[in-house]
């Protein structure tokens, strides 16, 4: 593996995890020239899979995009990057178990918000109002309000 830093072929292996119920191993490495670490992640090919736009338009599935949105909900919230990386395994994972080669990006949509809901609800609504498309101040109440309803349903069954 060349190292990122500096390109050099010679690297070692220093630590080997398997992570996503052993679909993926973690590897962490050290290049014996600039003595820096890094990790590499080694996971399972499979067939690829399409995403369709809004616009109809389809490209393929990117777990960075799906990350990438995460990390923006989540900023400056107390949620951890391994957190956010788990909730992207678990999408790429549910997305994969539908045998499916294309999903329309709505589902992938919901299925983030699922997730954040139950994560950091700063989070859920900061993706939701982007994800929902609020245009105006009503419309993102009303998603408050479906939200606060839920939390007082589950807190009732807890009960």
């Amino acid at each position: 593996m060349k190292c990122p830093f500096c390109s050099n072929d010679d690297t070692k292996v220093i630590d080997t995890r398997t992570m996503e119920e052993n679909t993926a191993v973690r590897r962490r490495r050290l290049c014996e020239k600039c003595g820096k670490r890094f990790t590499t992640y080694e996971r399972l090919d499979i067939i690829p899979l399409s995403v369709i736009k809004s616009n109809s338009a389809r490209e393929s599935f990117d777990r960075q995009k799906i990350l990438k949105g995460i990390m923006l909900a989540c900023n400056k919230r107390p949620v951890s990057v391994e957190t956010m990386e788990n909730i992207v395994s678990e999408i790429e994972t549910a997305v994969s178990n539908t045998m499916k080669r294309e999903i329309e990006s709505s589902e992938i949509g919901r299925l983030v918000m699922d997730k954040l809901k139950y994560t950091d609800e700063v989070a859920y609504v900061r993706f939701a109002s982007v994800y929902r498309k609020f245009t105006d101040i009503d419309s993102f109440m009303k998603e408050l309000g479906e939200m606060l309803k839920d939390k007082k349903i589950s807190k009732n069954d807890e009960k």
